[in-house]
């Protein structure tokens, strides 16, 4: 099997990770320094960071988030984090109709049209994604996280030239910020070019500012060029054990959705037997 081969058959698969990474680019996006998705004012309601979390503390991190969005569902602070949850949980139906009624108690808040964007990204309204993420920049003032996340959009679009457009904006916006070469790492992904997105992958995960989930997505492409050994390497670095062993599983179960982890594996294996 081609790489390319391997690539194309991928395609729901890498769709799927484009969608989280329009997660990505909007997780920090706000007009202050505060992150709302990890910031609250509510008294015994966590505000640690939710990608440090596991299933189970998501899962408790849900029920008390959602006990105070039922008390006060207009408070942004409570229905951004009560969405960014649900839809770290799969629960993408759920966080757009929160972020719906976010949306309308705050319909010209940026960081409320930010992650309604990405809200309706996860739920595959593209098109609104798109209109709700052009509500929120300001063209006076335009925020990197927008255009990086617009590329996103556009890149399940299929409109892979104006993505990676918009990915250099924000680039020029914000000079080698990981996030945004990561996505326009994925963006060639998406076409197929897995040499071009593991060039760009590693420059984002050689940044200063590179977090866990930007080296996830280069051991992804690493992976899906045959790379096993290296790929499973690249997961497990900076996680906690049981962190790295569901990345892992994940990385596996999506590369056997396609019925050739044995034989990447393989070909990895008789690759190192023979250098």
């Amino acid at each position: 099997m081609t790489v390319a081969a391997l690539s194309f058959r991928t395609s729901r698969l890498v769709h799927a990770t484009a969608l989280v990474l329009v997660g990505l680019a909007l997780a920090g996006c706000n007009t202050t320094k505060r992150d709302v998705a990890t910031t609250g004012s509510i008294p015994k309601m966590s505000a640690a960071p939710l990608d440090n979390m596991n299933a189970s503390e998501l899962a408790g991190t849900e029920q008390s988030v959602g006990a105070a969005y039922v008390k006060d569902p207009k408070d942004k602070d409570i229905g951004l984090r009560y969405a960014n949850v649900l839809g770290m949980t799969g629960k993408n139906t759920q966080a757009l109709a929160v972020m719906q009624q976010v949306a309308i108690a705050h319909p010209a808040d940026r960081d409320v049209l930010a992650a309604y964007g990405k809200a309706q990204a996860a739920a595959g309204q593209l098109e609104q994604a798109l209109a709700t993420i052009n509500r929120a920049q300001t063209p006076d003032h335009p925020d990197w996280r927008l255009y990086s996340a617009e590329g996103a959009v556009l890149d399940q679009m299929g409109r892979s030239q104006e993505a990676r457009d918009k990915y250099r904006q924000a680039l020029d916006t914000r000079p080698n910020e990981p996030t945004i070469i990561s996505n326009l790492g994925m963006s060639y992904v998406l076409s197929g070019d897995l040499k071009t997105a593991e060039t760009y992958m590693r420059n984002a995960a050689g940044q200063p500012g590179a977090d866990s989930r930007v080296r996830q997505n280069l051991a992804l492409v690493v992976g899906l060029q045959g790379r096993f050994a290296e790929a499973e390497t690249i997961a497990r670095k900076e996680l906690s054990q049981q962190q790295a062993d569901a990345n892992v599983t994940y990385l596996r179960s999506m590369l056997s959705q396609q019925n050739s982890w044995k034989k990447l594996a393989a070909n990895d294996q008789a690759k190192t037997s023979t250098n």
